[in-house]
């Protein structure tokens, strides 16, 4: 078993966009795609759209789910909106499996608009290496 790389994360991410009929715009770690733009001071892994609605994923490990600055990024991202038509953007948190327990924990201490704009992902979180 091998723990999953960053890159693995964001693939899975994307994985989760498409299962959701998302178009994905911009992502990191992307051959055709170009990185996404800091939105505020933070990082984002993937920005996708469907129709006029706009999504923002970023993925966490289990110690960024312990740290207290990500409840701040998570709050920050979540409470995004359009530049035009000031339509709410979705954020999707891909955490480990193990961990979603705990990333629910964490974003139960927000507000509860911003919850709505929130959407917990489970990703992989190590795989199996064929020999």
């Amino acid at each position: 078993m091998t723990t999953i790389s960053s890159q693995e994360r964001v693939d899975a991410l994307i994985e989760q966009f498409w299962k959701n009929g998302y178009l994905t715009i911009s992502r990191k770690f992307g051959k055709y795609l170009p990185s996404p733009n800091p939105i505020g001071k933070y990082e984002v892994d993937a920005i996708a759209k469907y129709k006029k609605k706009i999504v923002i994923g970023i993925t966490l490990s289990e110690e960024d789910i312990m740290d207290p600055k990500t409840i701040s990024k998570i709050n920050f991202l979540a409470t995004r909106h359009t530049k035009y038509s000031h339509q709410r953007v979705t954020l999707f948190v891909g955490v480990p499996k193990d961990s979603t327990y705990k990333a629910k924990l964490v974003i139960s201490g927000l507000d509860e608009e911003i919850k709505k704009n929130i959407k917990i992902v489970p990703l992989p979180s190590s795989f199996q290496t064929v020999n």
